[in-house]
């Protein structure tokens, strides 16, 4: 990265809400299905027709705005954005304009170190979505070199919230880190599946360049067709050298529209871009105005879940749980939940998320079964934490207990008594342990005596392993050391 500029982003994201219908009509609001199925109508726009807002989709975008410290207004209401594209049937889109249902606030996210950043928002409105177009016959996928485009009318209609961004980021990962805070909250909220590879979350990057300690911005570009979050990071940190290359040679940044090259990994020009009097907005005549009470407004903020971005801070200042880890927990709902009754049963932190995230997670990726629907219930990890931590187990012994309680051999005390698992500590028992295991290997302990002491920990580890892992380390290393400074 160049350190004499810096770039500043914001984002514009669009996700389809999960309703059971679409936005202004009846048809089914669900993803795939027979091309042109799914319609109407009202969301083809036919004369006649007249649309009617759907209520949870408002409910929705009031829970976001709400979670996101957005002022939700009172009064709003649907405008038309004219503009003809070939998936778009009425040839404008309803949409919201200059009074949206909600106005400001920030997402907050986290940076890989665990710093955690505000991003402030512009606003959060609803539309409804376009249809979509195949163009087939290319080799790229574009229209350029296209035989003929195929139109779907399925998805057009379907609720969409657009939630706009300040260019507060000044980077492709901060870009990545606020787009993955924002996927998050919505899932955490219950309001979208914001799959990126069905299209419902898609997002647009507004991306200038400027000297390092500039306060004016740059003339911008906007980047779209980036699906997926690694596609947005190499899609703007591409177009930021591109923009400072043009500067740096003397020309100018032109405003315009850009297209990801997911192969070439470089933007390219798509058209110069539009400005809201291009749109020609008008508010919808077919539409009553919104009112929004404060009374909701206060239902919904009693009943926000655990935000990401709390639980972030309460685990990583609470529980002292490192950042990569704290994401893995809050990626994964049930996980957390897991997690969060091991510790109500009085384990340790730190001990119980290395088994959540280790010795449990490994057996799920192995079986196909979740931890939470597993076994080894919250309470039989608790066990084994506790075997541990009185020293009646040693941690390997842990992992082989863990695993059989998985495959559902009963309680993890049971198993220690049944198999004969418990720490071995007794220097008369171990005695002839260590003793044959110095007789196996006169070469290593050689080396020993030679002073490579390093091959030590090879010595105790062949204990352990004839003993099953019960054997108590730190009492075979110190036989250990006293047969061999004997010797």
């Amino acid at each position: 990265m160049n350190e004499r500029y810096e770039p500043v982003i914001g984002i514009e994201c669009h996700v389809e809400l999960k309703t059971a219908t679409k936005m202004f009509c009846g048809c089914c609001n669900e993803f795939g299905g027979e091309p042109n199925t799914k319609i109407c109508p009202v969301c083809l726009g036919l004369p006649g027709a007249l649309p009617v807002p759907n209520r949870r989709a408002i409910e929705h975008i009031v829970t976001v705005g709400v979670a996101f410290g957005s002022t939700i207004a009172e009064f709003s209401k649907f405008d038309r954005k004219n503009y003809f594209y070939p998936d778009m049937p009425k040839d404008y889109q309803i949409s919201q304009y200059d009074m949206p249902v909600a106005a400001g606030g920030s997402v907050k996210y986290w940076t890989e170190d665990g710093e955690l950043r505000e991003c402030r928002l512009t606003r959060v409105h609803l539309e409804e979505d376009t249809g979509k177009s195949t163009h087939a016959g290319s080799t790229d996928g574009r229209i350029a070199g296209s035989e003929y485009s195929l139109i779907d009318f399925n998805r057009a209609g379907v609720p969409l919230m657009e939630c706009v961004s300040e260019p507060d980021l000044r980077s492709a990962q901060e870009a990545v880190a606020y787009l993955e805070a924002l996927r998050r909250t919505l899932l955490a909220l219950g309001v979208s599946d914001v799959k990126m590879e069905e299209g419902s979350l898609r997002c647009d990057a507004n991306v200038s360049v400027r000297p390092v300690g500039s306060s004016s911005y740059g003339t911008k570009t906007e980047i779209k067709n980036m699906n997926s979050f690694r596609s947005v990071e190499r899609a703007i940190a591409s177009e930021v050298a591109r923009q400072i290359a043009i500067v740096e040679s003397g020309g100018r940044i032109e405003q315009e529209t850009r297209g990801w090259d997911e192969i070439n990994g470089v933007t390219h020009s798509m058209r110069s871009k539009e400005e809201a009097h291009d749109y020609r907005y008008f508010p919808d005549p077919d539409l009553v105005p919104l009112e929004i009470s404060p009374a909701e407004v206060r239902r919904v903020t009693q009943t926000l879940p655990e935000l990401p971005a709390q639980r972030f801070e309460r685990y990583t200042a609470r529980y002292s749980i490192a950042p990569r880890q704290t994401a893995q927990l809050i990626d994964n709902p049930a996980l957390a939940g897991y997690f969060e009754r091991v510790l109500a049963l009085g384990a340790r932190p730190a001990q119980a998320i290395n088994f959540v995230l280790g010795d449990l997670s490994r057996l799920a990726n192995e079986t196909g079964v979740a931890v939470a629907e597993s076994a080894v219930t919250p309470e039989y990890l608790s066990g084994v934490i506790a075997l541990v931590e009185d020293r009646r187990i040693t941690s390997k012994v842990a992992k082989d207990v863990l695993a059989r309680c998985w495959h559902g051999e009963g309680a993890p005390a049971a198993i220690v008594e049944r198999e004969g698992l418990a720490r071995q500590s007794d220097t008369g028992a171990l005695v002839p342990l260590v003793d044959q295991m110095l007789a196996a290997h006169p070469a290593v302990v050689a080396d020993y005596r030679a002073g490579k002491q390093n091959v030590l920990g090879f010595l105790v580890g062949q204990v352990m392993k004839a003993s099953r892992g019960t054997a108590d380390p730190v009492v075979v290393k110190e036989l250990l050391n006293e047969r061999l400074s004997s010797g």
